[in-house]
């Protein structure tokens, strides 16, 4: 794959050219996007796959200071990856409570619908 653009970051990755721009501001991306001669960002496969896990961890709940705090541990490179570990671990534990509550929740809803679907039922 060649480089991309913002705008075809931005399609790419279903985010706003905006948020890619916030995302390497504020210190989320693994290093400073490419630029072309002209000084526009030119966005790598590597990039966009990193864009992707950050959409994910975002997309589940993940604070922003600890997807920076993820990023900062992945640029500093070999030695700390019992950190990574550890904040990927509470991270999927926060998830998977979010989860159980979601289906508990969907079981109540499915409960009342069983409760109407019978009364509609007796009264047709």
């Amino acid at each position: 794959m060649t480089s991309l653009t913002i705008a075809e970051a931005a399609e790419k990755t279903g985010l706003t050219a905006h948020t890619l721009r916030y995302y390497e501001r504020d210190g989320l991306m693994l290093g400073a996007v490419d630029r072309s001669a002209s000084g526009h960002r030119r966005y790598s496969a590597q990039d966009l796959t990193w864009i992707q896990l950050i959409t994910r961890l975002r997309s589940t709940g993940m604070p922003i200071r600890d997807v920076r705090r993820y990023a900062g541990l992945v640029r500093a490179g070999a030695g700390n990856e019992g950190e990574r570990l550890a904040i990927l671990k509470g991270h999927r534990d926060r998830v998977q409570s979010q989860l159980a509550e979601t289906a508990r929740h969907l079981r109540a809803i499915d409960h009342k619908i069983g409760i109407y679907e019978g009364q509609v039922g007796a009264v047709a």
